[in-house]
């Protein structure tokens, strides 16, 4: 099957999305598939306004048309709500194509905390954006069932996984070249350091040991000067992240706005157990809590409305607990279950079609 993936998220930019995009798209090849990558490194671009290490491509309908027009693609996923996004809406439209689309980010609490626009017009935008999807892509239950209260329809679930042989288990901390000598117990953040990420909770925990923090973002510089005393190591590698992982007792995510959080699964995989807020993400990552002498248990770390106690209960959380939650997720997984969700972009189909209830939703199949 010929697949058509336009996204403005790219490397060489590093997030969350970009991962998944790059993980689904390997394994869609190793599946025989053919996916043409229409990404803004293919066009002229420019800066996110206020999302700096993020750019957008510029005016892309007419080399977008050309691209997808040249592939005559099988199915079309737009995964992202950007100038590409936009332009492969219009030329799905305009061409009468059937497409998928995905919610990856919640970029209308990221437009709010960054430029101050209300919740309801981002959301109002983004629902119009999906409204002729005939599918949207969303990583966990929470987010699905917040998109239908917000009117938003023909939600799939789909989940996300883990490279479990980059991320590596060990059994306890190592020392890594990369964080120095480090007084443990160690803390490690790693995300966009920018407004969504919620980090300043994590920076603020009266906890012991070291504090450690792994990206780059528009609120670095202004960060790092309040709080020099925690260990700002930029980005790393994958290669070389993996590591750091391994070298933390406890990785501390403080966001109470992500739709799924990658570097959760990462951590995990490296036996390096979860501190987080019980919202969104964390709950779906970290697994159902289950009663275990009297306490709520979950696999991956610890959930609590109190970050400092959670982190203080993700610290006795046993590392192969940790391991063993993260295994359950897997990238050849998520890919067959995206192949699952996508639609013939020959197929008819109607752009006002009303919206459907999760559990009353189908799914069209694509034959390989």
């Amino acid at each position: 099957m010929k697949v058509a993936l336009v996204t403005d998220a790219w490397a060489p930019q590093v997030n969350g999305v970009v991962t998944t995009l790059v993980e689904l798209v390997r394994e869609l090849t190793l599946l025989g598939h053919v996916v043409e990558v229409i990404h803004p490194g293919l066009f002229r671009t420019r800066p996110c306004p206020g999302y700096a290490g993020i750019d957008l491509a510029v005016r892309p309908k007419r080399e977008l048309s050309r691209r997808l027009d040249a592939f005559a693609p099988d199915a079309i996923h737009l995964a992202t709500e950007g100038p590409l996004g936009w332009a492969g809406r219009r030329y799905c439209l305009r061409h009468g194509l059937a497409f998928t689309t995905a919610f990856h980010t919640r970029f209308p609490e990221i437009l709010k905390a960054a430029m101050g626009v209300p919740l309801s017009f981002g959301y109002a935008l983004f629902k119009h954006f999906h409204k002729p999807s005939s599918g949207v892509m969303v990583p966990t239950e929470g987010v699905l069932n917040m998109l239908h209260n917000r009117g938003f329809g023909n939600l799939r679930q789909w989940t996300h996984g883990v490279d479990t042989e980059l991320f590596s288990y060990v059994d306890e901390p190592r020392q890594s070249p990369n964080l120095g000598l480090l007084t443990r117990p160690v803390s490690l953040f790693v995300g966009r350091v920018s407004y969504e990420k919620n980090i300043e909770a994590f920076l603020q925990l009266d906890i012991p040991g070291s504090k450690v923090v792994c990206g780059v973002g528009p609120l670095e510089a202004g960060l790092r000067e309040r709080y020099p005393q925690v260990k700002w190591v930029g980005l790393l590698p994958r290669d070389v992240l993996a590591k750091a992982y391994a070298a933390s007792d406890v990785f501390v995510f403080p966001s109470r706005c992500e739709t799924f959080g990658l570097v959760m699964l990462e951590a995990m995989a490296c036996g390096t157990p979860v501190a987080a807020y019980p919202v969104d993400g964390p709950l779906e990552v970290l697994g159902p809590a289950v009663q275990r002498e009297g306490r709520e248990h979950r696999l991956g770390g610890v959930l609590d409305e109190d970050l400092r106690q959670a982190v203080f209960g993700a610290l006795s959380t046993p590392r192969q607990d940790a391991r063993a939650r993260a295994s359950r997720f897997s990238w050849a997984q998520a890919a067959a279950s995206f192949v699952s969700h996508l639609v013939p972009a020959s197929q008819t189909v109607s752009h006002n079609q009303a919206h459907v209830p999760p559990q009353a939703s189908q799914t069209v199949h694509v034959d390989a």
